[in-house]
């Protein structure tokens, strides 16, 4: 358990053996997309769709990890850290979907594992984040519950591959994004703007993630480590008027639990299909689904950024609740007639996402899902800020902003941990500034700076405050508090 601040000010102190680490996404960062056999993604497709993404950005190049790949792993190791977190590009191993693995697609993870364990850094493999191969899209994507079969497949080449040198497996990365982001809203891949088959990817989704764990362990041994990782949302109703805190509940069960409910309980939500109705019959769930997506979990990712304040909508509100807003924080939001909210704006810092900046939140989160599965490990697998962050005249990156928001957000961590959370490592979104989806490249969360022209990595101030606590386990200050 960590040690909380003294009276004195003493500086908390992180367990042995606690992964300190840091994330990204093969969409990202790879490039290399017609390199060595990969196929064609939906954010390939997606990002050339004018007006999608911001300045007309794609991941075409992102920061050259396909190529730089050594010295992407010597900065990790630089900066002291003990986990990488990275996915394997799905077009990459199989280029349409389906079909044996291309070999060269399944030799750069190879590649990129064996570095990591050479240098000490644990590989924390994400299977599936959000570059789902085309010729699935066409054939139906995550709508279609024949792709969470095809997933499975995909799930057991990388297992096959990489074998018991993982130290930890992810399903799939935010399924809620894909859900609802790829398939109601249309903010992300593949664009599309129907509520009803954002409520079949939910299900397909789902099915995914149960067949894909007993691939990966089918191929990998029964020993591995398997988990999935929620983007879960904290909501907060906007007043205790039983309207609001009725929206809030609906609001829980269409993000949070029509993902926690079939994957550690067993059934969907009581009462989701109702309230959801009007797009879907939910006839998608089939016999024996639900037993197949509840399977042995052996641990929970948790990616945190901010959260949310939300009541009744307007009709309902009656008198005496708060206006609604176009606040910031509905920027990921699926359309909000799914759960029948309203967002509130609120006072705070906030990060150039527009997302408030609440620590507490994650040390909320932590402890709720400790105390509803006291069993499950934990492992925050994405949390960080965007700043506006430039190289100085000094050639070097000072974000303080970006600093301070790492270290309470760590703090946070570390209150559960005094509570006795489960909580077994975190890393910090992301390793390095990169295409950062619908945003393009102007969005950056990285510890280390990419220059867009010539790919120099230079470590910001954060990645050098991030170094000191992953070398020490101990919490460093923030300079000037």
């Amino acid at each position: 358990m960590s040690g909380a601040h003294g009276e004195h000010g003493s500086a908390r102190r992180f367990p042995p053996g606690f992964l300190w680490g840091a994330a990204t996404a093969a969409y990202q960062v790879e490039g290399a997309v017609h390199e060595d056999g990969r196929g064609g993604s939906i954010w390939d497709t997606f990002s050339r769709t004018p007006g999608a993404v911001l300045h007309g950005d794609t991941g075409d190049v992102g920061t050259d990890h396909y190529h730089r790949v050594v010295e992407d792993v010597a900065l990790m190791a630089d900066l002291g850290l003990s986990a990488y977190r990275f996915s394997v590009a799905w077009p990459r191993v199989q280029p349409t979907g389906r079909g044996p693995a291309n070999p060269a697609g399944l030799d750069f993870y190879r590649r990129l594992v064996d570095l990591l364990r050479d240098r000490g850094i644990a590989p924390l493999v994400t299977l599936y984040h959000w570059d789902l191969p085309q010729p699935l899209q066409d054939a139906g994507g995550w709508a279609e519950r024949d792709t969470a079969w095809r997933f499975a497949d995909y799930a057991g080449l990388v297992a096959d591959a990489l074998g018991d040198r993982v130290h930890l497996w992810t399903t799939l990365n935010e399924p809620w994004c894909s859900a609802y982001l790829g398939y109601a809203s249309g903010e992300h891949a593949p664009g599309v703007q129907d509520p009803a088959q954002a409520l079949a990817a939910v299900h397909t989704l789902n099915l995914a993630h149960g067949l894909g764990t007993r691939a990966v362990r089918a191929a990998a041994g029964d020993d591995a480590t398997v988990s999935l990782t929620l983007n879960l949302q904290v909501n907060r109703a906007a007043s205790d008027r039983p309207e609001d805190v009725a929206a809030r509940d609906r609001l829980d069960r269409v993000a949070n639990e029509v993902f926690l409910g079939p994957l550690l309980d067993g059934a969907y939500p009581e009462g989701v299909v109702a309230e959801t109705a009007r797009y879907s019959d939910w006839s998608f769930v089939r016999d024996g689904d639900l037993d197949l997506i509840r399977t042995r979990l052996d641990a929970l990712g948790v990616n945190y950024y901010t959260t949310s304040l939300v009541g009744a909508v307007a009709g309902d509100a009656g008198d005496g609740a708060l206006a609604p807003s176009a606040s910031p924080d509905a920027a990921d939001r699926p359309p909000a007639d799914l759960a029948d909210v309203t967002w509130h704006d609120r006072p705070g810092p906030r990060t150039a996402m527009g997302w408030l900046v609440e620590p507490a939140g994650l040390t909320d989160l932590l402890l709720d899902l400790h105390r509803r599965y006291p069993d499950l490990p934990l492992y925050v697998l994405e949390n960080g800020a965007a700043y506006p962050d430039e190289v100085g005249p000094d050639g070097q990156v000072h974000d303080p902003d970006r600093v301070a928001y790492l270290h309470d957000h760590v703090e946070a961590v570390g209150r559960a941990l005094d509570s006795g959370a489960d909580v077994r490592g975190y890393t910090a979104w992301t390793l390095m500034d990169n295409f950062e989806w619908a945003f393009g490249y102007e969005r950056r969360f990285g510890l280390v700076h990419v220059d867009r022209t010539t790919m120099a990595r230079t470590v910001k101030d954060s990645g050098r405050w991030y170094r000191r606590l992953a070398t020490t386990g101990v919490l460093p200050p923030v300079e000037g508090r």
